[in-house]
């Protein structure tokens, strides 16, 4: 399974970050108070991301996936994720054809646009790690044969943080692979009120968003944002936050050169969509906490004491200086 779509050129970050604003406003249309999250989650896709979503279940997470999806021409997969699931039941397995007389390869449902693994936490270890090598390097390999997925290939996953009974956490290396994690949340009464009238409104369980690009426009603007102007303080700045969470004293385990890495990518697909082409510090604040925060291994001592991984990223974003370059562009942006 290829793309066929011909490629484009890049688009400036002017135009990547016009349709970036259709695509929100299109999903607006029926994923309601989650503008915060929403605006992240594109980010992240834009940067060649995927994306945990981390709340408890009935805020909407599936809607938003598939409506993101719609909205940027992706295919759309959904895979629930069980406590018996195989790892071919992701990536697909060889069947034996009889008229042919050999084993054909069938493809499972990671070949896809945009993939949801709904409650991945639910699934065992084993399985879980089907999707590493797609997550990093956009195949998968079965009984040796490697298989590229169709371009671009995101995935969304949802885990429900409350509940532990018949559940797996995620390990480290899974969660460094997630670009962003992301809370939604629940609604305000305004918000909620209006989800209630859009379901009386269009009659039905199902809610569709008008296709605004096609995966070769996303690709495009997926290579416009390769050409956001990244200064060298910029750089420096992501380096300092990602090695302050290394010497906190509640942090076992802080966050890797991909961090930092992440820090500077989704900080500058957030500049586009706001319409910029060079990033500013509170770019790099802003995302912070969902970039960082599930990077972090709490020593068992802050763990005990319920220290919250977000908590910590916070209070080292207050406390690492601002280079004296970015906070004059970030105080006159």
């Amino acid at each position: 399974m290829t793309d066929t779509d011909d490629a484009l050129e890049p688009y400036a970050p002017a135009q990547v970050g016009e349709l970036a604003r259709r695509i929100l406003d299109e999903i607006g249309t029926v994923v309601i108070g989650q503008e915060g999250p929403l605006r992240l989650a594109l980010a992240a896709i834009l940067a060649g991301g995927h994306v945990l979503f981390e709340d408890v279940p009935g805020l909407g997470k599936t809607l938003a996936a598939r409506s993101l999806a719609q909205a940027s021409g992706l295919a759309f997969r959904r895979l629930q994720c069980t406590p018996d699931l195989l790892p071919s039941d992701i990536t697909g397995s060889y069947v034996y054809a009889p008229d042919a007389g050999t084993f054909q390869f069938r493809p499972g449902p990671v070949f896809t646009g945009l993939l949801l693994a709904d409650e991945l936490n639910r699934t065992a270890p084993k399985t879980q790690s089907a999707l590493l090598e797609a997550m990093a390097e956009g195949q998968v390999t079965v009984e040796g044969d490697s298989f590229p997925l169709p371009q671009p290939f995101h995935l969304i996953a949802t885990a429900n943080p409350i509940e532990y009974e018949g559940t797996y956490a995620l390990p480290e290396a899974q969660l460094d692979r997630f670009l962003v994690r992301l809370s939604v949340g629940y609604p305000d009464r305004a918000g909620e009120e209006r989800i209630l009238q859009n379901r009386i409104d269009r009659r039905t369980e199902v809610a569709h968003v008008a296709q605004v690009v096609d995966p070769a426009r996303l690709r495009a603007m997926q290579a416009g944002v390769e050409r956001v102007h990244v200064d060298p303080d910029v750089l420096r700045y992501c380096v300092d936050l990602a090695a302050a969470t290394r010497t906190d004293l509640s942090v076992e385990v802080g966050a890797s050169p991909r961090g930092s890495q992440a820090l500077m990518l989704v900080a500058r697909a957030v500049a586009v969509i706001d319409g910029r082409d060079y990033i500013t510090p509170d770019d790099i604040k802003r995302v912070a906490v969902p970039v960082l925060a599930h990077r972090l291994t709490l020593t068992p001592s802050a763990w005990a004491n319920g220290t919250d991984p977000a908590r910590v990223v916070e209070a080292i974003v207050a406390s690492v200086a601002v280079p004296p370059s970015m906070a004059r562009a970030g105080s006159s942006s």
